[in-house]
């Protein structure tokens, strides 16, 4: 790809021969909480399986990469999830059915169900880069599609069939790192088949091993400097929302709104997701977070008060938000001069916010490119934004993103191109990698801040709360919740302090904002009957130990998704198609 250069002067030059701009990545580390109390089971595989595949290679590009600096954040309900994965795999007490299924010595007496869940749960990868490239789990593939019209499809298929499938189905999901940390794995590969009970024993002790291994990979990172690690609000929850239903409407005045008024007691619950996400941050990391990312980026004013009431110094968001915000103050959007900078609001926190283009070209285009092209093209539009300001202004680019979806959309789970990108970055001195911390410290960045208007609440999706609230499905389930609060706040006290815990802990997971994210009919089928199914049995559950009748409505889906929607869903772009 040829790349059009600026007619440059003797000062153009010196400049980029130094520091001249600072590049922020903050890599969200997230997955909801998949646990199903009632049955003591994890009902969906994404966390240990992201894991294994994204978890670990964001770790290894950057121990590969110890010049480049970034901020990782971790939603503590993933990390809670990952420990409980590991210690499970190593007492050998397997409450998710798939790694169950992976630890069994023998598949000539599975039942049914088992048949059902493999057939059913093991092809869910991108199939062009975890299933196609790999004959015979391609093979494994055919024949379920062939007898799946039949009566009784999984009795057609023998034990073999069954013990071959759930070993592709992990190693599909293991990292390329893990692969060339590990060669037998890629022995393994080239097996093919006739897997043996050894073979799965020991993929699964890795998978445990993996998982054990990560936290303190990312605290040896942080320890030397490298990373600045952040936190997310305990389970994730839509902070503006819970606070208050009407930070909806602030983007979208015409948005329809839940039944209910309000979540009952929202604020001081959002307090409680604070507080309990910096205890499991320094449980794990020993040292207090500095900075929060708010679940989705969501944010408002209520919401950057905590934050500030909470000694967090640093917040970020979308750049819709930072948009509807001055537009909101009738000031001018002008981008070159605003985003690119720290700004403050009146609660004393420090908010920057991301560069949505190049954090979607990162999240959904650079996939289809070549990994070279790609980067040149990255430090292009960075050289672009640097030559916009005059001498002497350093902009501050921040780039944020999840840090585990885009990958599998990647050849080879995007490690050429994290190769390519950060040695390339690595390479131009005048691009700082840094964190939010070390440019808050850093005198010329606080000469920059701005102070920022009353905050126009939105999130990183298009700049609004619409992904969360306004559609009738979306409303019915926050009435849902609102209701199922209602029956805590008169119950709970009243409850024995062991089954009281245990209300709270439900009602916190309850309040996620992954529930609400998945309901739509722009979303998967198969994933929105997972979710909603899954926030309604932890409805019922709640009602349950309250000692209070299940409501009826409880049994009825929220949603239904679509069936042509197989690859929507775990990602949004932030600006709207045009």
């Amino acid at each position: 790809m040829n790349e059009e250069r600026p007619n440059r002067t003797n000062t153009d030059e010196e400049r980029l021969q130094a520091p001249s701009l600072a590049l922020i990545f903050l890599w969200h580390m997230h997955q909801p909480d998949y646990r199903d109390r009632s049955l003591d089971c994890h009902v969906l595989p994404w966390t240990y399986l992201h894991g294994i595949k994204d978890y670990t290679d964001m770790a290894d590009h950057l121990e590969r990469h110890p010049a480049l600096h970034a901020v990782v954040n971790f939603a503590p309900v993933l990390l809670e999830q990952m420990d409980e994965y590991a210690d499970q795999i190593s007492r050998g007490d397997l409450h998710d059915p798939l790694l169950r299924l992976l630890a069994l010595d023998h598949f000539d007496q599975i039942t049914d169900t088992d048949r059902t869940l493999m057939l059913d749960a093991c092809f869910r990868c991108n199939h062009p880069h975890m299933l196609e490239p790999f004959a015979p789990y391609r093979r494994l593939r055919d024949l379920a599609r062939v007898i799946a019209d039949t009566e009784s499809p999984n009795r057609h298929l023998g034990s073999a069939y069954y013990a071959d499938l759930i070993t592709w189905y992990h190693l599909a999901w293991t990292g390329e790192s893990t692969r060339r940390h590990h060669p037998w794995l890629l022995g393994l590969i080239a097996k093919g088949a006739d897997f043996s009970r050894d073979d799965r024993a020991r993929l699964l002790a890795l998978i445990g091993q993996e998982l054990a291994r990560l936290t303190p990979r990312y605290r040896a990172l942080a320890a030397r400097g490298q990373i600045e690690l952040s936190t997310t609000p305990y389970a994730h929850p839509l902070g503006p929302l819970l606070i208050d239903f009407m930070a909806g409407r602030d983007a979208l005045p015409d948005l329809p709104l839940p039944s209910s008024a309000e979540y009952a007691g929202g604020s001081a619950r959002f307090t409680h997701h604070c507080t309990l996400a910096k205890a499991a941050h320094v449980a794990r990391f020993a040292v207090a977070p500095a900075g929060v990312w708010p679940a989705e980026g969501a944010i408002s004013a209520p919401v950057l008060t905590e934050f500030a009431r909470q000694s967090f110094t640093w917040t970020a968001s979308g750049e819709a938000v930072l948009i509807n915000t001055l537009q909101g103050a009738q000031a001018t959007y002008h981008r070159e001069t605003q985003l690119y900078r720290p700004w403050r609001d009146a609660s004393g926190m420090t908010l920057f916010f991301r560069d949505d283009r190049l954090s979607d070209l990162i999240g959904f285009e650079y996939a289809r490119w070549d990994a070279g092209d790609a980067v040149r093209h990255f430090i292009a539009e960075l050289r672009a934004i640097r030559h916009a300001l005059p001498v002497g202004e350093t902009p501050v680019v921040c780039v944020a993103l999840d840090g585990e979806n885009a990958w599998e959309y990647y050849p080879y789970n995007a490690y050429y191109f994290f190769d390519a990108l950060y040695s390339g970055l690595s390479a131009e001195p005048w691009i700082e990698t840094t964190t939010f911390s070390a440019t808050l410290a850093a005198t010329a960045h606080q000469a920059r801040m701005a102070a920022l208007p009353p905050v126009c609440a939105g999130s990183w999706v298009h700049g609004t709360l619409a992904t969360w609230i306004g559609a009738p499905d979306k409303n019915r389930a926050w009435d849902l919740l609102c209701t199922a609060k209602t029956a805590y706040d008169r119950c709970a006290h009243a409850l024995p302090a062991a089954t009281r815990t245990r209300a709270e802990a439900l009602l916190t997971v309850c309040e996620g904002s992954d529930w609400f994210w998945w309901l739509g009919d722009y979303n998967p089928a198969t994933s929105v009957a997972n979710f909603e199914g899954l926030f309604r049995a932890n409805l019922r559950a709640l009602y349950d130990c309250l000692g209070v009748p299940i409501p009826p409505a409880l049994e009825i889906p929220l949603s239904y998704g679509s069936i042509d929607m197989e690859e929507a869903g775990t990602m949004r772009r932030a600006q709207l198609a045009t």
